[in-house]
């Protein structure tokens, strides 16, 4: 494994692990972060199920977005996944960034998820 791989999935565990100690049984927001797409899932670790789930790869925002890899299509991502779990009444969440730094797209999804009306 190499070098960066290797510390990027220590963080990601390191933050897994704060999570689960803090999250009180709520609901987990996962994002994962490629190049060129962006992913958010809500998770239920109790039962290691999937809930909602959004991309920048869906038919309907795929239509609408020119690449998956801006801000843009962060926020839009954000507002979807959110819009998906109010469907499902989920309300409240801990947000799980990974190993990612909470800076550019990954901000932008959590911010524009808050403002769809998840809290975290």
């Amino acid at each position: 494994m190499s070098k960066a791989k290797e510390l990027f999935t220590r963080r990601q565990a390191r933050v897994r692990t704060a999570i689960r100690k803090k999250s009180d049984g709520r609901l987990r927001l996962s994002v994962y972060r490629s190049s060129l797409h962006i992913y958010a899932q809500i998770i239920d670790d109790t039962k290691g199920e999937t809930l909602a789930a959004a991309s920048t790869i869906d038919k309907d925002l795929k239509a609408k977005l020119k690449t998956g890899a801006t801000v843009d299509a962060a926020k839009e991502v954000g507002k979807l996944i959110a819009a998906r779990a109010a469907e499902k009444g989920i309300k409240e969440v801990v947000f799980d960034r990974g190993g990612y730094i909470y800076h550019g797209r990954v901000k932008a999804l959590a911010d524009a998820a808050r403002e769809g009306g998840l809290s975290f």
